[in-house]
């Protein structure tokens, strides 16, 4: 056994025990929801998309390989609190959201970060899913500001943060190197209602 797929047996039993504590978000036909070991086969299928990879960060391997994907459930499954979800769609694994929480004198914030299995494009599945972590991270994290950037040929994605309440803020010009280009970085926030407890 590898010291991954131990360390993944070892935290999934401390998930199993505290599985009633574990965050699950959820609506009609969507949930957001702890990752399991059995995602591996379906995350790297949908992961491995170069379509996926085209809009997201280079830290994302392409090819994506089960190795790669159980390696990420397992860092997922020590996470504490918990900030990376599996986004299910009547009942099937449909891609990934998450918050990175910031630190020191920003660590009321967090950035939003989302990718979702081309199949499942165009439903409005990931407009509902940057609603739900929204929340969560507003009622049970404490933030006060949730932000994220896209890239300026992403039009799909500024339209999900658009309908999902968030507001465009600026744009970091020139900022960005993927696939060889140079792009403009369009930074997008959200902020806590006013009003709403920390």
């Amino acid at each position: 056994m590898t010291q991954c797929h131990s360390s993944l047996w070892y935290a999934e039993k401390i998930k199993n025990l505290t599985l009633q504590m574990m965050t699950q978000l959820s609506t009609k036909e969507l949930t957001l929801r702890p990752f399991r070991s059995e995602d591996r086969d379906r995350l790297a299928l949908l992961c491995n998309n170069k379509k996926i990879w085209d809009n997201v960060r280079d830290f994302l391997p392409h090819p994506y390989t089960e190795k790669d994907a159980s390696e990420f459930i397992c860092l997922c499954l020590m996470e504490t609190p918990q900030t990376t979800f599996a986004v299910e769609y009547c009942g099937e694994l449909a891609g990934c959201i998450g918050l990175v929480l910031q630190t020191d004198i920003y660590r009321l914030g967090a950035e939003l970060g989302y990718w979702f299995g081309e199949p499942y494009w165009g439903k409005g599945i990931a407009t509902r899913a940057v609603g739900l972590i929204s929340e969560y991270g507003f009622q049970q994290l404490g933030l006060e500001r949730i932000y994220s950037g896209v890239f300026s040929f992403n039009v799909a994605s500024q339209r999900v943060l658009e309908k999902a309440g968030f507001q465009r803020e600026g744009i970091f010009k020139r900022s960005i190197l993927k696939n060889g280009k140079i792009c403009d970085d369009y930074r997008y926030a959200k902020l806590k209602p006013l009003g709403e407890a920390k």
